[in-house]
């Protein structure tokens, strides 16, 4: 299974980037994990800008979503919602064949349990058709990280690893047809 992790923090010492990485620790067998790191490339979503061709970041986050059989995301909650960099990819993305349909775990590490950008994201990405498997809410610390900015609790990787097994099961379940 090749995943696409998208955080949607720009944050460069990210607790959700952290909580992705994480995941490659505990994946299942066979799962190959790549982080996006173009979310702050992309330019502000325009329909005038979503035609041939479109910009590069856009088409390069397109093309790795196409390669990937599955999605994750993580974020932060900003305001009671998501960040604006997350819901700009997700814009860039409405008008795509690429994610139709895709299995996408969505999870998300934040002090105060995102909560509201968690139902946000919910909502938009089943509204692009997205498979969304709900890995939960994960609230930690910075102090559950280590130096280097891993997850060491016991208890958040084990959650991570039932999310990924999930997430390897959508994969494995027929597509429904379009």
């Amino acid at each position: 299974m090749n995943v696409l992790a998208i955080p949607g923090s720009l944050r460069a010492t990210s607790s959700n980037a952290a909580l992705l990485r994480a995941a490659a620790r505990v994946a299942p067998p066979g799962t190959a994990i790549t982080l996006y790191d173009g979310l702050g490339e992309l330019p502000h979503f325009s329909p005038d800008l979503d035609v041939d061709p479109i910009p590069p970041a856009v088409a390069a986050l397109r093309a790795q979503i196409g390669a990937a059989d599955a999605l994750a995301i993580s974020s932060p909650e900003y305001a009671h919602g998501m960040p604006g960099s997350l819901k700009n990819a997700l814009d860039w993305l409405v008008s795509a064949l690429e994610p139709i349909a895709k299995p996408v775990l969505l999870v998300s590490a934040s002090p105060g349990g995102a909560a509201h950008a968690h139902a946000q994201l919910l909502e938009v990405l089943r509204t692009m058709n997205l498979r969304v498997i709900d890995g939960g809410a994960h609230v930690f610390s910075r102090a559950k990280l280590d130096a280097s900015g891993a997850v060491t609790t016991l208890d958040l990787l084990a959650a991570l690893s039932a999310g990924f097994a999930r997430l390897a099961e959508a994969c494995a379940a027929k597509q429904p047809s379009l």
